[in-house]
């Protein structure tokens, strides 16, 4: 089975806006887009993906997504995430109408191509099935088999909603990975001891420098 993986980013000038405080705004839209770009490009890579789908407005982000094999969605709702997932899910399933599809974060920076398909593999046994976060609140993947409706509920504590929904809860040991998406500076540095994809590498070596 291989999947599409729904990917939502905000304008860079609007993303992880929780990470000012490590970063200022000066290097946070460099963050944002280099979290995305080492997220795209791993997932790109996962034999179980067989396109990426990442819904934004946000011109330079699209740019350079699009280099690394993504097929870019404007957010035409505008209206948040869910919607957002929502949409890009629709627009999946309009260019392969039996795709499974799996929402994914934009901000996974260490994320592993192998750790990725193991998930995916474990979701392909669900209608739904969503992975929390490494924090245990949130969610940074959920998946829709064909015939079934993605169902996003993510921000904030979307754990407990994705579970409330009817989707399983993935309990994987050893993605930690997929797990890890980065808000605040601790969070980016939990990823960077796990060791992130090239991109966030060089942007947080100016973070160090800066700081």
């Amino acid at each position: 089975m291989q999947w599409t993986l729904v990917i939502p980013l905000k304008p860079l000038v609007l993303a992880k806006s929780r990470l000012s405080g490590a970063a200022g705004e000066g290097l946070r839209p460099s963050l944002a887009l280099a979290f995305a770009q080492d997220t795209v490009a791993a997932a790109a890579a996962c034999p179980a993906v067989l396109d990426v789908v990442v819904v934004t407005d946000d011109g330079l982000a699209g740019r350079e997504l699009a280099e690394l094999g993504a097929r870019i969605v404007p957010d035409a709702p505008g209206a948040g995430l869910n919607a957002a997932l929502a949409h890009g899910a629709a627009a999946a399933r309009a260019a392969r109408a039996c795709a499974p599809v799996a929402a994914l974060n934009a901000d996974l920076p260490a994320l592993r191509s192998t750790e990725l398909a193991r998930v995916l593999a474990a979701a392909a046994l669900f209608p739904r099935a969503f992975l929390p976060d490494a924090a245990g609140i949130g969610t940074t993947l959920l998946s829709a088999l064909p015939g079934t409706e993605l169902l996003p509920a993510f921000g904030g504590e979307s754990r407990a909603r994705h579970a409330a929904s009817g989707a399983a809860e993935l309990g994987l040991a050893g993605v930690d990975s997929v797990r890890r998406d980065v808000d605040t500076g601790d969070d980016l540095r939990a990823a960077l001891a796990l060791g992130v994809g090239p991109r966030t590498a060089a942007a947080a070596a100016r973070l160090l420098i800066a700081d």
